[in-house]
């Protein structure tokens, strides 16, 4: 066997030891790039550590990635140039090596002002007193980031040698068309405008809405997302929340609570009145409760002599703990006075 033959052969217009070097190429780029990603991920990162600014740590850490990418694609590029390839796919290899370096350089951007948003604007945003920043942030944040992209995009496809001003026109011909497609996407852009203006609610408020009752998580560009009081997560458009009717229970000033206490028919007027008395000085000695206490002697039932007793808790308490607290003192007390609280009876009356 000729081994100079098999070497000096051509493949696809190569021979088989330009093949093996480009190859090698490949493969020792890819070596180098794992020896430059553990050079920022361990010992540049400990170098960066030790300073006082965190600028520098966010810095290795975005960058580290598509540094990487870049330098792989930089070796397939260049052991994919010394090989002979017809005039066609040269060109083509090129724009795609050019697109590929682009949307790299677009991604570490997009990784880099996303870290320095989330490092600096969102601590200024949480300090803040007015929760209209809290709302548009997110906003922005991916609407910055989507023009980065698409900016990217269209450098990519000038330097892939696609003719970026007739695919504009196509765009414009086809934009009815896109506008009618998008309509539900449009009612949504602009029903979440209304948010930011109206303010409803804001991010971490209670409310019910659509047939949902939960806490609101995130107000976004398309939909909002409620957390429900069961756990559940549920996304709503928001052209939907625009066109509903809207129940802000964080913004009550203080909860109404309804109770209906039944006495015996052997209690007096007298006890009747004790039993408002004491329920008047357990809201009163309440300082969870608002002054605003409403009591009366409300009717005769069926089987008991019935008093109404409201009341309103205040905004911020624990609404299950002071009912809890309001109910046991009512038992306790009406206990101590001996006044008997009435269960359904019935008499019935026969003659002889």
């Amino acid at each position: 066997m000729n081994f100079d033959s098999i070497f000096s052969e051509k493949y696809y217009g190569n021979t088989f030891s330009d093949w093996g070097i480009s190859i090698l190429i490949i493969v020792g780029a890819v070596i180098i790039g794992k020896i430059a990603y553990w050079f920022f991920s361990k010992a540049l990162k400990r170098f960066t550590e030790k300073t006082e600014t965190k600028f520098d740590d966010i810095l290795i850490d975005m960058l580290e990635e598509p540094l990487v990418v870049i330098v792989l694609i930089a070796s397939v590029w260049y052991s994919l140039a010394r090989l002979s390839f017809s005039n066609g796919l040269d060109v083509l290899i090129a724009h795609g090596m050019h697109a590929a370096i682009i949307l790299t350089v677009t991604w570490m951007v997009v990784r880099l002002l996303d870290a320095m948003i989330e490092q600096y604007i969102v601590p200024l945003t949480e300090q803040s007193e007015t929760d209209l920043d809290d709302m548009l942030l997110p906003v922005l944040r991916k609407s910055a980031k989507a023009m980065i992209w698409i900016l990217g995009i269209i450098v990519a496809l000038n330097n892939a040698g696609v003719e970026i001003a007739p695919l504009i026109a196509g765009l414009g011909i086809g934009g009815l068309a896109l506008a009618m497609a998008a309509k539900d996407t449009v009612a949504n852009f602009f029903g979440g405008f209304t948010i930011f203006t109206d303010k409803p609610f804001t991010v971490g408020d209670r409310v019910k809405l659509g047939g949902f009752d939960g806490v609101i998580y995130e107000v976004g560009l398309r939909s909002s997302r409620m957390r429900t009081l069961e756990g559940r997560m549920v996304t709503i458009p928001n052209a939907r929340i625009a066109d509903s009717m809207i129940e802000n229970v964080s913004e009550e000033p203080s909860r109404k609570v309804f109770i209906k206490l039944g006495l015996v028919y052997d209690v007096t007027a007298q006890q009747i009145k004790q039993a408002m008395d004491l329920l008047k000085n357990i809201a009163a000695s309440d300082i969870r409760i608002d002054e605003k206490v409403i009591v009366g002697f409300s009717g005769f039932g069926d089987s008991a002599l019935e008093i109404s007793f409201i009341y309103y808790i205040k905004s911020g308490e624990d609404y299950m703990a002071v009912q809890t607290d309001v109910n046991l003192a009512i038992l306790e007390q009406f206990a101590a006075n001996k006044l008997v609280f009435a269960y359904p009876t019935q008499t019935i009356y026969t003659k002889g």
